[in-house]
């Protein structure tokens, strides 16, 4: 797919999620998501910071929290939350719903996973439910395969996805899983909460990697 078709699925996943988000109280928003550590405003704040994001930023922010990718992510969620309440958040994320920046080293396929997969992040907690567009999720899945950034082969290292909802397979392991694509999707950027949609004997696997090696903070 080109950059415009792309940057058009990333619009309309920001977009949808901004609707989501004006729709939550008060409450809501300091609950906590899927994200360990995170609340649903750290969340939102988040969702803002990849179009506004730059190399000096990302280098003080990575000094700042002593190399470690998820620390830096927190600490600049949690500044942001704690300057722009909800309200300015959801404006600010449609405001630049259709920009075309994104943080510095990622690729133009990364905006798509985290709006996909941060959509997820806080509306099962909530217990909402948020569609993920089929063919949107597959082309980040086959991404968060493909990339050595969310450590999803290693993660995933012996087991064959296979997806329920559509005709589509990846991974030549014994242990075969098999469960709709957007909780493949979760599974394969650290979230646990994607077990509850799969089965077979990857699924097993899965659930044990993420049992012990799992980081405290998941952000991507």
């Amino acid at each position: 797919m080109d950059r415009s078709g792309i940057l058009a699925w990333v619009k309309a996943e920001r977009l949808s999620l901004a609707d989501f988000l004006d729709d939550l109280d008060d409450h809501e928003w300091q609950r906590d998501s899927l994200c360990a550590g995170w609340t649903v405003h750290d969340v939102a704040a988040h969702m803002t910071l990849s179009t506004r994001s730059t190399f000096l930023g990302t280098i003080k922010g990575a000094i700042r929290a002593r190399g470690n990718w998820n620390r830096m992510e927190a600490g600049l969620a949690r500044d942001r939350a704690a300057v722009f309440g909800p309200a300015e958040l959801i404006a600010q994320l449609r405001e630049t719903a259709g920009s075309a920046h994104r943080a510095p080293l990622s690729s133009r396929w990364d905006p798509l996973v985290d709006a996909l997969v941060h959509g997820q992040d806080v509306a099962r907690p909530l217990g909402r439910e948020r569609e993920m567009p089929a063919e949107q999720t597959v082309a980040a899945l086959e991404h968060v395969l493909a990339s050595p950034f969310y450590g999803a082969r290693k993660r995933l290292a012996g087991t064959r996805l296979v997806a329920t909802d559509r005709e589509w397979a990846a991974g030549k392991g014994q242990d075969e899983m098999r469960g709709p694509t957007g909780e493949l999707l979760l599974l394969a950027t650290g979230r646990a909460a994607g077990l509850a949609g799969v089965c077979g004997p990857g699924a097993e696997r899965i659930a044990a990697v993420l049992r012990v090696s799992e980081p405290k903070n998941v952000t991507r």
